[in-house]
Order: structure tokens, then sequence, then C-alpha cells
């Protein structure tokens, strides 16, 4: 039995749920920017007005369908937390038992499956999704691993490298790294590259 539960952040704005029909566990693909674009942006650009809580909050429980739905599939039970933050609609997947989502949280399968997710909700919106899925912990374990990259490229550049080259990344993955870069002080980050190759690079401030 999969429960959903919305946790989102007080707003300027009235928050309001919808409560779409339920999704097909595969939704049609619809190209998305990242895709499609050699170089994908890092944040929206000027001319794209951010989602409001009201459209956030919608495609959160667009997601939360789908999911709820491929868990059922997989006959996996689940506790399902909904919020929107930071322009992002986040979507959280928890069991009381841990060993219960150990294979659904595995990097590459989060990955794979916050893809379809977000197939999902831009097949309902027309719109294209930044929405974050995490399953059991997952990001936070994502996180703790990109901690210790930039901490072994920070080595690096001490040990007297001009720079240091992290590997091809998400945009949200770039940005938890830009922003564990500007921590750790006297070192500064870019994106470089394009599509599938952007990455990170680190350099002495």
């Amino acid at each position: 039995m999969t429960e959903k539960t919305s946790l989102t952040e007080v707003s300027p704005e009235p928050s309001a749920n919808s409560a779409p029909g339920a999704t097909s566990p595969v939704p049609t693909p619809v190209a998305a920017p990242d895709a499609a674009s050699p170089a994908a942006p890092e944040t929206h650009s000027a001319s794209e007005a951010p989602l409001t809580t009201d459209q956030l909050e919608r495609e959160g429980d667009i997601a939360a369908d789908y999911i709820e739905e491929f868990l059922d599939i997989c006959d996996l039970d689940g506790d399902i937390d909904i919020d929107a933050r930071n322009g992002r609609a986040y979507l959280s997947v928890k069991a009381s038992d841990a060993d219960n989502l150990r294979v659904l949280s595995k990097p590459e399968t989060v990955n794979a499956l916050q893809e379809l997710t977000r197939l999902a909700v831009q097949n309902k919106t027309g719109s294209f999704s930044r929405l974050i899925l995490d399953i059991g912990g997952s990001r936070e374990v994502r996180e703790a691993e990109l901690a210790a990259l930039v901490a072994r490229a920070i080595e690096r550049i001490v040990g007297g490298a001009t720079e240091a080259d992290l590997p091809a990344m998400s945009s949200y993955e770039r940005k938890l790294v830009h922003d564990i870069v500007a921590a750790s002080g006297g070192y500064r980050s870019e994106s470089s590259g394009e599509g599938r190759d952007r990455h990170t690079v680190i350099t002495a401030a």
C-alpha cells in the first residue's frame, strides 16, 4: 500500500493540490530540452518564467501517481512525500523496511526512473520537468559521493595540478558540486563541455 504526503514549503503564492488522473506506467516519450540541446542550460533562461508553487505541486501529484503505479507493478510498498522548493518538484520514496527499496535505490536505477517520471509529467503538462526523485535516501548517498569527488579534486590541485575535471553529470548534480566547492573556500568551479559530456572543472580561486 503506497501513501503520498505533500510537504510543500511556505511560499508567497497560495498552495492548492490538484488531482490529475492516473498516468500510464509507460509514458509517451516527449523530447526533452536536455536531450535536444547540445549544451543544456544550468538554470531557467531569462525568457522562461519560473514555475509557480501550484504548477510544481501538480508536477509532484502527477509524478506521485506514476511512481505509485510503478511500485504496484513491482509489488513494492513505499510512502511518497511531495515537496516543492527552489523551482523544482521533489519526490521522495521511503519504506519502513529499507531492504524493500534497495534494488530501486541504486544510482543508475534512480536516474533512469527519474527520467521516465519526468517524461510522464511532461506528457501531462506539456512542459519540460526538472523534477528530482529520491528513493530510499539515494540522493543523500549521492551528495556524499559528490563531496568525496570534490575533496579528491582539491587534493590534486593542492598537489600541483592547475585544475581538476570531474566526470560528466546532470545539471542538478553539477549545481550540488558548485555549492560544495563554494563552501570549501579558496576554490571555484565552472561547467564545461556540451550535452552529455558537460562536466565541472575545479580550480584554485
